[in-house]
């Protein structure tokens, strides 16, 4: 019987995924952790979305997962942070994990990361992932993420994925989890974590493929660096000097990830 303090409650936005999103519901089901609810918020989809998630939760393969499987559908578009915050308002786990509905876990990647986490007392812990194409076969390229990860280490490297974050709300509670309407708002929500005391511990296994269809990582680098220099001066209010120091280290590191 599913209990809310061993429950992991997935929270997956959804625009436009239909080309993913049985694939998604396919995969959460393939997890060797069976304790979950899978909470879908789409975000006033254009395409065949919904029609998609609703007729895998009406069929034969989903039978026995009534209740499980949870589509909620927003009245207007407000974006992945406010469609993550709706999840985490329905959430009924203790523990929380982000997913995008065109990102794939490995099949015990639920599993080893509450192991880690209960191994190491933690209420916040991540993976190392893959870069994959289209059909999110991995390339070979890995981004690592270190055993321990605090505010200061953080603001100079963008290694948390969302598609690995693990929480523990419990210890973190919900308030401090939900994400600010700023572009870029998972990284700011690891931050505000991180600089409200908790630490991130990494597990340097990939346990996730970041799917990124061909041409996508010629996307305007200008505009990450904005994003990230906004996060800098406006979110976390940091000195001009500060933000700069941090600023070099992140886009050589950045960088280096698409080479």
């Amino acid at each position: 019987m599913t209990t809310p303090d061993k429950l992991v409650s997935i929270i997956v936005p959804v625009y436009n995924a239909g080309n993913y999103i049985e694939e998604t519901i396919a995969m959460v089901k393939a997890q060797t952790y069976e304790d979950w609810e899978l909470i879908l918020v789409d975000d006033c989809s254009k395409d065949e979305s919904k029609k998609r998630i609703e007729a895998c939760m009406s069929s034969e393969e989903c039978n026995g997962e009534t209740g499980r499987i949870r589509l909620i559908t927003k009245e207007e578009n407000e974006g992945a942070a406010q469609a993550r915050n709706t999840g985490i308002e329905a959430a009924r786990g203790r523990y929380i994990a982000f997913l995008d509905a065109d990102d794939l876990w490995m099949p015990d990647k639920l599993e080893k990361e509450l192991a880690f986490m209960k191994e190491k007392q933690a209420a916040f812990v991540c993976s190392a992932y893959e870069f994959g194409d289209e059909q999110a076969r991995g390339t070979g390229r890995i981004v690592h993420v270190p055993p321990v990860l605090t505010y200061e280490k953080a603001l100079s490297r963008t290694v948390i994925f969302t598609s690995t974050v693990l929480l523990d709300t419990k210890k973190t509670g919900r308030e401090i989890i939900r994400m600010p309407k700023v572009k870029s708002e998972d990284t700011a929500t690891w931050w505000k974590l991180l600089r409200g005391g908790f630490t991130a511990y990494g597990l340097d296994e990939v346990l996730a493929i970041y799917r990124r269809p061909a041409g996508s990582l010629s996307s305007n680098k200008l505009e990450a660096v904005g994003r990230i220099w906004n996060l800098y001066r406006r979110q976390e209010e940091l000195s001009l000097w500060k933000s700069i120091c941090n600023l070099i280290p992140w886009a050589f590191r950045a960088a280096r990830r698409r080479i």
